[in-house]
């Protein structure tokens, strides 16, 4: 009987992260370290390398996926293991998997059989935690604007007009329309709504593109949110967050 990805991802023998790193001359004071086999890399490697020649890049997409899941991360995956065995210096980037299709008839996103990336289940399920920090960014928006629209909206902002939505890192078909603010005057200005999964949200489109921290605080700040009810843009710096 054939192993099941689970069964061959925990029985694999994992190296420490930084030996892996040390592979691509990567060193130990350019890691953020999340346990042994995980790491994070400090954006300042990339000042520290933009004078070496650049590598090859090759992309995978658009590949219709069998339905047991694999398709494009097995495919990348085995692609660079294979590349690796024959003496290439070969990295492998990989989006971070959303919760909704890991726990549906899609899987996740670390591959599958012996093409896949360990620890699996890390991978899978919240990982290093930025799932968790771009929903709680996207809402914190959201809360900052319904509650300046209760607290006297001195922007004037449209209530028929808001252009931001809330998100989840869930695929859940019933919170795409919703009415907030139900109920008794302090729980808001009522007006109609909706919940993004966390990686179609905006937050992920600008954390991916940002170079610096300062030039992801601008790219949040200048955020559409809104209309005001002249029809001017409203942005997240209007709200003085």
């Amino acid at each position: 009987m054939a192993k099941t990805d689970l069964e061959i991802a925990q029985e694999a023998t994992l190296k420490p992260i930084l030996e892996v790193a040390q592979k691509i001359d990567i060193d130990e004071d350019d890691l953020e370290y999340y346990g042994k086999y995980k790491a994070k890399l400090n954006l300042d490697i990339l000042k520290k390398n933009e004078n070496k020649k650049d590598g090859k890049l090759i992309l995978v997409t658009a590949i219709n996926p069998t339905k047991a899941g694999e398709g494009k991360s097995t495919t990348t995956v085995g692609l660079g293991d294979g590349l690796n065995r024959i003496g290439k210096k070969t990295v492998i980037a990989l989006r971070e998997p959303s919760l909704g299709p890991v726990f549906g008839l899609k899987g996740g996103a670390a591959g599958g059989g012996y093409a896949q990336v360990v620890p699996m289940e890390d991978l899978n399920l919240h990982f290093t935690g930025d799932m968790h920090a771009i929903t709680t960014c996207n809402n914190l928006i959201s809360t900052c604007l319904d509650n300046h629209i209760h607290q006297g909206n001195e922007l004037n902002i449209d209530p028929e007009r808001v252009t931001w939505k809330r998100c989840l890192d869930m695929n859940d078909r019933t919170l795409r329309q919703i009415e907030i603010g139900l109920g008794p005057k302090s729980n808001g200005v009522e007006r109609k709504d909706g919940f993004n999964i966390t990686v179609a949200s905006e937050v992920m489109a600008v954390l991916c593109l940002s170079s610096s921290l300062m030039d992801l605080k601008e790219r949040l700040s200048n955020m559409l949110i809104a209309y005001n009810k002249d029809g001017d843009p409203v942005y997240v710096k209007d709200l003085k967050i």
